[in-house]
């Protein structure tokens, strides 16, 4: 069995190159929400950072996507093979990796990405983003989460962390660094900033935990 070992993209701890944008296939309810995918696939490509996103060119990720297109952004697409069609990869990318299941998807997005922003989405993104909180959580990686919570979307799952803490299930000794913003405007500054004050140290996931990917 071949042993994979994740090795963190960042060359220094500060220096964001990549971000791995989570969210929905499609647009929501909220005209914001669009909106904001839109506004941080633009910030993305002014500021020279390339998108890492699930493949797609419906919703919320063709939004992100194409918007960084549109400004001149370079954007990697990380699709599974039985999502191509469903969801329409977005072709015009530089860069689309077709896997063969969702696992080498979520491997290879945690291997190109330098931080995680998640926008409004489905049980999908929830599920993605979960994985890169718990793999902090336990130590196996320092890359900074942020959740983007465009008009409060994100408040229910903040009232649950903190009912998991209440009722002790996540212990005081396992912090969870979550960053939030409310603005697409401040993603950017604050995950700079976090990047910034991450410890040197934790740049791959141990080889147990690859193989569970």
């Amino acid at each position: 069995m071949t042993t994979l070992t994740l090795q963190c993209h960042m060359t220094g701890m500060n220096d964001i190159r990549t971000v791995c944008v989570y969210c929905g296939s499609g647009p929501g309810t909220n005209h914001r929400f669009i909106e904001s995918a839109t506004a941080l696939g633009k910030a993305l490509a002014d500021n020279g950072i390339r998108l890492v996103y699930g493949g797609g060119s419906l919703g919320m990720m063709g939004a992100v996507a194409t918007s960084a297109l549109d400004h001149g952004g370079s954007v990697t697409g990380i699709i599974p093979d039985f999502l191509t069609t469903r969801e329409n990869a977005l072709t015009r990318v530089q860069e689309m990796i077709v896997t063969p299941d969702m696992h080498e998807r979520k491997r290879l997005m945690f291997e190109r990405s330098d931080a995680f922003v998640a926008l409004p989405g489905g049980i999908g993104t929830l599920e993605e983003l979960v994985e890169q909180l718990t793999w902090q959580q336990l130590g196996r990686h320092t890359k900074p989460v942020l959740l983007a919570n465009i008009d409060g979307f994100w408040e229910p799952l903040f009232a649950l962390l903190a009912h998991m803490r209440a009722t002790q299930f996540i212990r005081a000794s396992l912090s969870i660094d979550i960053l939030k913003a409310e603005r697409v405007e401040d993603i950017l500054p604050q995950l700079r900033a976090a990047a910034s004050r991450a410890p040197e140290g934790t740049r791959e996931l141990a080889p147990e935990v690859a193989r569970r990917l």
